[in-house]
């Protein structure tokens, strides 16, 4: 990483970028094209079509480059898009371990075109080194971790992670999407390869589908070039435009949805109604300690589950300030029902094993006066 701070690297990312914006305008302009004219026969600007390479994405895959500490950043047109590119590094026959507790379109994905294109998969819980190893095997070729994880706020140990996928030769891919390149740095702590659902925290508000597939080294970040060139999951300029601005208020916004959410899960493990609360600030959460040892925070993502099926619903529909709404990591805050909109293509077993019942709620943290949020959860579980 360059010595800026990660403040000014949002906004400004390293710097020091290889296109020189003519115009010298504050704004990064849109480069809304989908081709651009040669200056002659094997003579280019370095710019022949979007699809490949187009000067508003460079700008925003710089920046990103700088947030994470990469060697490249390839932006695509969405989280899920950013997994897949990721997963067709891999061959018929390749394993891979992945955490258990994982987003679920991610584990559809595994279960559907991953098993249809021979890519063998096992689930265990990453936050134990030994459920790892007892599932090694010589065709793993990967590890695939989210931490904190979606939706039980899970925390995994990255750099203990790195060092037995090191020992054995594997990829280490890290989910980086609940807390951000502001509050955790996967590629510093030994990953491969970080990716982000850039639609959530970097964007921040609610407003694009985006997703990020960060390289630590040059012959990965040439892979994932190809795969993006190839399959054409690439981001357009509008959109590359609108994840630029977002990131530009990330730290402010992240400083203060944190602060909202530490409030918010003290205040959810006073209430009758609420049986457990899951959230990686909270010194009684079993990954405290590693997720204050490898991240500078624990983000403004939480779980909790309630006494009853009907006090769930009664949240949901009830609450006014507070959206009910599939995503995350934007300015509105957003309540979501695990088991019904992010997690319904996991097996139920599974889903109960791992607890996401039908009294799980998760709750992405906004920018509204904590006090009015409090409020808003507060009538909801009485009305």
């Amino acid at each position: 990483m360059s010595n800026h701070h990660i403040e000014t690297k949002c906004i400004h990312g390293n710097l020091d970028f290889s296109w020189d914006e003519p115009t010298k305008a504050v704004s990064f302009p849109i480069y809304q094209t989908a081709t651009f004219g040669h200056i002659g026969l094997g003579h280019s600007t370095g710019f022949d079509y979007t699809r490949e390479k187009n000067p508003t994405r460079q700008h925003l895959e710089e920046i990103l480059t700088a947030l994470e500490g990469a060697y490249d950043t390839t932006a695509f047109s969405s989280g899920m898009a950013a997994v897949t590119a990721v997963f067709d590094l891999f061959a018929p026959g390749d394993h891979m371990i992945c955490s258990e507790d994982l987003y679920g379109g991610v584990t559809r994905l595994v279960n559907t075109i991953g098993k249809k294109n021979g890519l063998m998969v096992d689930f265990v819980n990453t936050g134990d080194l030994d459920e790892i190893k007892r599932v090694l095997r010589p065709e793993t070729k990967a590890l695939y971790i989210e931490t904190p994880s979606n939706p039980m706020m899970e925390i995994t140990d990255l750099s203990a992670c790195a060092e037995l996928a090191k020992e054995h030769n594997l990829l280490m891919i890290t989910d980086n999407t609940f807390l951000s390149p502001y509050l955790q740095n996967p590629i510093a702590l030994g990953a491969d390869i970080v990716i982000h659902s850039a639609s959530k925290f970097l964007c921040g508000h609610n407003d694009t589908i985006a997703g990020f597939v960060c390289s630590a080294k040059e012959e990965l970040a040439a892979k994932i070039r190809l795969i993006a060139k190839t399959t054409g999951g690439c981001l357009s300029p509008f959109d590359s435009w609108l994840v630029m601005r977002g990131i530009k208020t990330l730290a402010v916004r992240m400083e203060r949805q944190q602060e909202n959410a530490g409030n918010i899960a003290r205040w959810l493990t006073e209430q009758k109604k609420v049986r457990k609360v899951y959230y990686a600030g909270l010194e009684t959460h079993p990954g405290y300690e590693i997720n204050a040892k490898q991240a500078r925070g624990a983000g403004a993502m939480i779980s909790f589950d309630v006494d009853s099926v009907e006090t769930a619903q009664r949240v949901l529909e009830k609450v006014r300030v507070i959206t009910f709404a599939e995503s995350l990591g934007g300015t509105e805050s957003l309540i979501t029902y695990p088991m019904k909109q992010t997690h319904p293509d996991v097996p139920k077993e599974w889903r109960e094993k791992l607890g996401i019942t039908d009294t799980l709620l998760r709750l992405s943290v906004g920018l509204e006066h904590v006090d009015e949020l409090i409020a808003d959860l507060e009538q909801a579980f009485v009305s």
